[in-house]
């Protein structure tokens, strides 16, 4: 079910987790000025989110120990001791300045901006200003049942609330944010489904229409992706073409396509639903599943990559595809891991 909202009308009217993690050796340094961190041995076990920024320094984000930065020869590790408001990392971004903004969930949302010398707490101030800037970067809330967005347009952080569709009075919380190849913004929330905003008008595709409901109830939406037809993935079984409504001759947003199944090819599987998804360099798909591994789909068939720590099956979360177009993967346990081609295996510097 299609439900379209104008932004003119509108006005008018995860559980935390935490996990052990192993022992680094430290080597603390400060300056008066300029924000070290800690020089460490080895990343966390707990290891969320990944970036690569501009100058090819990748970025881990924990949710128990702050984030580590690898420039190809060693770990820095940055906490609340440096200028973090939480150690937990729940997305990491970068503006077209090269500068890196982390964002918390815990205790309170809170993003802060790094330009490489400090860190920066961004101030969110209530706005109304729905706009769409190609440079604009956007942040989630949090997992909890508000309906807040952030859009920092490089000046100001503004906290917009996104609409919720009509008939719909349960509370909902932001998953995913995901700009798409025509520069419009789809929120992925549970439990309400996904909104797309355009600049103009906000258009949604209800849960009932995104989510398989046999994991004992929705899941939320975590992950959005186009393929290389254009069509959307909302992790779940089905794939949905979405039409550009200046073109449409009805009110028709999308139609929904039962694609792949579940990933292991069982009609009623319940690895209907997955985590993350990434698309390579050669177009193809690849889902990553909570507890079963990662899924790469070829357009024609699927290949199933199981992921394991001392042969045991681990437990993950994202995958991420760097400036090389090389696969990793942040997992709740079991720190990080990178595919090299024929497997995941774990990232060791």
């Amino acid at each position: 079910m299609t439900i379209k909202l104008s932004i003119f009308t509108f006005f008018n009217a995860l559980v935390l987790l935490t996990s052990c993690n192993g022992q680094t050796t430290k080597q603390h340094v400060k300056t008066d000025n300029i924000v070290k961190g800690d020089t460490v041995t080895e990343l966390g076990n707990n290891i969320m989110v990944i970036h690569q920024d501009k100058n090819s320094m990748y970025w881990f984000g924990s949710w128990d120990n702050g984030v580590y930065k690898y420039d190809g020869k060693s770990f820095t590790n940055f906490t609340t001791e440096h200028g973090l408001p939480s150690n937990r990392i729940d997305e990491i971004k970068e503006d077209k300045l090269g500068n890196i903004y982390f964002n918390s969930s815990y205790p309170n949302s809170t993003i802060v901006k790094f330009d490489g010398h400090n860190f920066t707490t961004l101030t969110a101030i209530p706005s109304v200003e729905w706009q769409l800037q190609s440079d604009d970067l956007w942040f989630r809330h949090s997992y909890e049942f508000e309906t807040k967005v952030y859009r920092y347009d490089g000046i100001t952080l503004h906290e917009l609330l996104l609409p919720k569709p009509p008939n719909l009075s349960n509370p909902f919380g932001i998953y995913s944010i995901y700009k798409d190849k025509k520069g419009n913004i789809w929120f992925g929330t549970n439990p309400s489904g996904v909104c797309r905003y355009d600049g103009k008008s906000f258009e949604w595709i209800t849960e009932e229409d995104v989510t398989e409901f046999r994991n004992e109830g929705a899941n939320g939406v975590r992950s959005i992706t186009e393929d290389k037809n254009g069509d959307f993935w909302f992790n779940t079984e089905y794939r949905y073409s979405v039409y550009d409504s200046t073109t449409l001759k009805n009110k028709t947003l999308y139609t929904r396509h039962e694609s792949i199944g579940g990933l292991d090819g069982k009609k009623d599987s319940d690895l209907d639903e997955y985590l993350s998804t990434v698309t390579d360099n050669n177009n193809n798909l690849w889902f990553v599943t909570y507890r079963n591994g990662v899924w790469k789909y070829d357009g024609t068939k699927i290949t199933h990559y199981p992921v394991q720590d001392n042969s045991k099956d681990i437990t993950l979360f994202s995958i991420y595809k760097d400036n090389n177009g090389e696969l990793w993967l942040g997992t709740h346990e079991n720190g990080v891991f990178k595919f090299n081609g024929t497997a995941f295996v774990k990232f060791e510097k």
